[in-house]
């Protein structure tokens, strides 16, 4: 990561100089993020969905959002995609394992009528967000867990394979060696997808899937599941989620807490801004503070969307009919030192 870090530095540098590079550690604000940070779309659909492995997750949600598919069918077979590609080593099939070498997801799913359906240390399964979009449609509750989400899943069809793929078992065994724990969620291990739609009715769907954070203690479960901290939408008003280290997410209810200040007005960026701020206030002093990174991307009714994080690094998909399928940099409130 080192290097990684040492390139954004120099790349700072050659766009802005020294001196200014020296005033933006200072303060820790992203220079001239104000400028731009709200992208008013007005084009639906609209997909916008976290780190690189989104582009191909958003391709083939918008392929099938234009075939005339419903929304959350759409959305399932866009994070299908990452879940099923074994070189993304934080989702689904391929994902790091936790310390006991066991692949555990979790993935949750909701739609503009706010009925979600949630998994959580799922095993065995490759497409927890497929079993998800099942509980929400299938069952009364909201999340299903563990053994019980796995025999559900089984009970509705899905198949038990093994997703421990030998490159991650090789990871994890020479993890083994030194055996520390220390989550480093940015550019080198980018984690949870999570995805927001506006559909061509004006409608707001989301979905997240993860394998988690590497190493966690087996029976760990992160923000992605959990509606109101990994994903929240209200159709009235827009959607967020969130990645990163989900703990200080769920400590905050983040993704709820964005979609309530853009209730009360605020952009989908500033309302990202101040939950990240908030965030960053209440773990200053904690110590997770050394490795923390936290990301969210919103939406809101009238196709602006907007991402922001706590520190560099975080960037994520943006498909409409304007401008197609690209990648766009958060701001952000500070770099890696």
């Amino acid at each position: 990561m080192s290097n990684r870090r040492k390139f954004i530095k120099a790349s700072l540098l050659g766009t802005v100089g020294a001196t200014a590079l020296s005033s933006f550690k200072n303060t820790g604000e992203l220079l001239g993020s104000a400028t731009t940070p709200t992208s008013n779309n007005q084009l639906k659909p609209l997909i916008i969905s976290t780190w690189n492995h989104g582009l191909p997750a958003n391709e083939e949600t918008w392929k099938n959002l234009k075939n005339g598919t419903s929304t959350i069918d759409a959305i399932e077979a866009g994070m299908r995609i990452p879940e099923a590609d074994p070189k993304i080593r934080s989702v689904g099939y391929g994902g790091f394992p936790d310390r006991e070498g066991k692949v555990t997801l979790d993935a949750c799913i909701m739609d503009h009528h706010s009925d979600c359906g949630a998994v959580s240390f799922l095993q065995g399964i490759k497409h927890p967000i497929s079993v998800a979009k099942k509980v929400m449609q299938k069952t009364s509750h909201v999340m299903l867990s563990g053994e019980g989400a796995l025999q559900f899943a089984l009970s509705e069809g899905f198949e038990e394979e093994n997703l421990l793929t030998d490159e991650a078992k090789k990871d994890w065994e020479k993890w083994l060696e030194a055996s520390k724990y220390k989550p480093v969620i940015n550019m080198e291990n980018h984690d949870t997808i999570s995805m927001l739609v506006l559909d061509e009715d004006g409608n707001i769907s989301g979905g997240c899937t993860t394998s988690g954070a590497a190493w966690k203690m087996h029976g760990r479960i992160g923000d992605s599941p959990i509606i109101g901290a990994g994903l929240f939408l209200d159709n009235e008003i827009g959607a967020a989620a969130a990645t990163g280290l989900g703990e200080a997410v769920i400590r905050t209810a983040g993704s709820a807490m964005v979609v309530e200040l853009m209730r009360q007005g605020k952009s989908p960026y500033e309302a990202c801004k101040e939950i990240v701020e908030r965030i960053y206030t209440k773990h200053k002093n904690h110590k997770d503070m050394e490795y923390l990174q936290v990301g969210f991307i919103a939406i809101n009714k009238k196709g602006e969307h907007a991402g922001y994080s706590l520190r560099s690094g975080f960037n994520y998909a943006v498909y409409d009919d304007k401008k197609g399928n690209r990648m766009e940099d958060a701001p952000f409130k500070m770099a890696w030192e």
